[in-house]
């Protein structure tokens, strides 16, 4: 059976580790990336997560600090840095509310119900609670990104290898509701022996379950 582009990428893809630093991502590209993490499914809709780009070499230099100096936070063409927002609430709610109402036209009252649904689940939660759903969301995100990425024949690698506190403070996340949650480097596999390895997985019948 032949395999389909989707299938071909996905195998083609590696957490990249090293990078050729001279070798960039067109603006086209990373901007296609990121438009496919905010066009991702979230729970309600509510998407409680940014993604900030980071883009001056020196900041990058001292999150490479905060990631335990792997050289990809450097290396890569482009680094995203993927936060939660700890500020979903009714305030958060009803700006979403008032967002669905203007782009389809219709009243915020005849969203009440929906409204309602939602806030239901959300107040009945602790902020690290909130934070924590907020993060399952989060890698929706990324999953789609790092798929759109090898689609395009983009490598990329997530980290979570970093120190969430200190990527806080150094981006001032906490001042903006935001808390780091994983990191996203992109650009173009050097030389990299692990780049030929076989991938390695388990086989359908010990993943997937059927009754």
């Amino acid at each position: 059976m032949k395999k389909s582009a989707i299938i071909e990428s996905l195998e083609w893809r590696y957490a990249t580790k090293k990078f050729d630093s001279a070798k960039k991502v067109s603006d086209e590209d990373f901007n296609e990336i990121l438009e496919a993490g905010r066009l991702a499914p979230s729970s309600f809709g509510l998407q409680p997560w940014k993604f900030v780009v980071i883009t001056d070499p020196v900041l990058r230099e001292t999150l490479k600090s905060a990631a335990y100096g792997q050289a990809q936070v450097t290396d890569a063409s482009h680094l995203v840095v993927l936060t939660v927002r700890t500020d979903v609430d009714a305030k958060y709610v009803r700006t979403y509310v008032e967002k669905i109402a203007a782009v389809r036209k219709m009243s915020v009252d005849a969203l009440k119900g929906f409204e309602d649904m939602m806030l239901g689940t959300i107040t009945r939660m602790t902020v690290p609670q909130v934070v924590d759903w907020s993060s399952r969301q989060a890698y929706l995100a990324l999953g789609f990104m790092l798929e759109t990425a090898a689609l395009k024949k983009i490598d990329a690698c997530p980290m979570e290898g970093f120190d969430a506190v200190q990527c806080d403070e150094i981006l001032d996340l906490k001042k903006q509701n935001l808390h780091a949650l994983a990191l996203m480097t992109l650009g173009y596999r050097g030389e990299d022996a692990s780049a030929g390895y076989a991938k390695v997985r388990f086989g359908a019948d010990e993943v997937i379950l059927k009754k």
